[in-house]
């Protein structure tokens, strides 16, 4: 039976984080403002007094001017300081890494049997992944090879030439880097692949390094959420995050379906992104943090929808649950519902609160308010984890087809690329012209334990198409248009 998202309607019974979401309006523009309320209340029953006393008010007007400016200031100064993404870059294969659907299916016939085939055949007509995308030299002999350095050529040739790029774009020196952050979800080595890279480039030997593993496709958001966090304890910082997948030692060879699925949509990439608390990069920064909300869902049936395991004849990779759409569905639905406070605006916050009230506390017949995140947003940067899951989050988000159009693109031109995939899409964005000042993005990423990760990030000025980067060569021929099922 075919598996849907549950969509945001929130037409089910009362959940608690409708409640929480409720309670946090109420705390945020309510209580947040009772301070100043009761001291000018505190403050004009005390001129009062010495009014009628025939006391001059003059100067408890007097405090009553210097200590409201005083705790507005207090408040903003709590605040936490703007983390800025100054640059990123993102990797490209060589072309002799390219590996056409129609040539990959040659390829399975040395490994699978027939009806094996057939299934990856139908897969990938239903995939809506070109011709374009890579897979390492490796996977491409008969039979594909899996060692150890094997992997390690794949993550080093990707993750080194990434990083060059990126320091080229700002000028910056290896030295100059104060955090740094790796995920990588399947492979983890010894030494680190942090360890690498600060062996490569010569880093200073009090650099904060962090290297996550196991994480899968939402990985990149945790990473870039991990290195705000230690940018907010360490000022004057600049924090280099680098995102991969290492498809190497993930390829399946056995024949069970729910494994090979990843075999077809996985394919090479890697993003390095620059991001620093430092007030002179805002001149030449991108984007500046607005928000990250995190959620995991450890529940049984999350937790073993995405599975690295061994078969029955101990050929490892990646099982993929049927209930895989609806354990995500229910982790956005808890993730927009706690990410909404913070980025809708105020009305539509409000419509929500009242309307949900309405109907649970009065039992008025009323349609479920569903809140409009275009309100809040510009550009949508969907997790581009295959056809289905971009059709089902745009139905469950209610978004246009021109919205979800970086992630579908991203999917066809370069497959599945895990944690780095969200910054092809915001290098679509980017490419098309489409990036103005003040404009606001929103990333969301799915993945294994399972977790949903949101990034906001808002636009600090006009970005011009970029002269390099992964769609320099093609953004021409972009958007394309495809049938939902292109035979092979």
């Amino acid at each position: 039976m075919k598996q849907t998202m549950p969509q945001i309607s929130l037409s089910n019974p009362m959940k608690l984080e409708h409640i929480k979401l409720c309670y946090r309006l109420l705390l945020d523009y309510v209580f947040s403002f009772m301070p100043i309320v009761v001291l000018t209340m505190t403050l004009l029953v005390h001129a009062l007094r010495l009014h009628f006393s025939g006391f001059s008010p003059n100067l408890v007007l007097s405090c009553w001017m210097t200590v409201i400016p005083l705790v507005i200031i207090v408040r903003y100064m709590s605040k936490p300081g703007n983390i800025y993404l100054v640059d990123y870059a993102c990797y490209v294969p060589p072309v002799h890494w390219r590996t056409p659907r129609g040539g990959f299916i040659e390829h399975c016939k040395f490994i699978w049997d027939e009806r094996s085939i057939k299934f990856l055949r139908k897969i990938l007509e239903r995939s809506h992944i070109g011709d374009e995308t890579c897979l390492p030299p490796s996977l491409h002999l008969s039979p594909p090879r899996q060692t150890l350095s094997d992997a390690n050529a794949e993550v080093q040739g990707t993750m080194f030439s990434t990083i060059d790029a990126l320091l080229k774009n700002t000028g910056l020196r290896p030295q100059d880097i104060d955090i740094l952050v790796v995920n990588s979800g399947a492979f983890s080595p010894t030494p680190s692949l942090t360890d690498a890279i600060v062996n490569k480039y010569k880093m200073t030997s009090n650099i904060k390094s962090f290297n996550l593993t196991g994480m899968g496709c939402s990985a990149g958001l945790i990473s870039i959420s991990l290195a705000r966090d230690v940018l907010r304890a360490n000022p004057n910082s600049n924090a280099l995050v680098f995102s991969t997948e290492v498809i190497t030692p993930s390829f399946y060879k056995g024949t069970e379906r729910e494994m090979l699925v990843t075999n077809c949509l996985f394919r090479v990439g890697g993003a390095a992104i620059l991001l620093s608390n430092k007030s002179k990069e805002r001149k030449r920064a991108k984007y500046s943090l607005l928000h990250i909300e995190r959620t995991h869902k450890g529940d049984d049936q999350a937790y073993n929808c995405i599975f690295h395991r061994e078969d029955s004849y101990d050929l490892h990779g990646a099982f993929l649950s049927k209930d895989l759409i609806s354990v995500a569905g229910e982790a956005l639905k808890t993730n927009i519902t706690n990410l909404g406070r913070s980025v809708l605006p105020i009305s539509e916050q409000l419509l929500f609160s009242l309307n949900f009230i309405g109907r649970k506390f009065f039992n008025l017949k009323l349609k479920p308010y569903i809140p409009n995140f275009k309100k809040a947003f510009e550009h949508f940067c969907i997790h581009a984890g295959g056809h289905p899951v971009i059709s089902e989050l745009q139905k469950s988000l209610n978004l246009t087809e021109d919205l979800v159009e970086s992630s579908r693109m991203t999917l066809h031109r370069f497959g599945n690329t895990s944690s780095s995939c969200l910054w092809y899409e915001l290098s679509y964005h980017e490419a098309k012209g489409r990036m103005k000042r003040n404009n606001r993005v929103w990333q969301i990423a799915l993945g294994a334990g399972f977790m949903c990760n949101s990034a906001v990030w808002k636009c600090l000025r006009d970005l011009e198409a970029p002269s390099d980067g992964p769609w320099v060569s093609c953004i021409d021929r972009y958007p394309v248009k495809f049938q939902d099922l292109v035979q092979l």
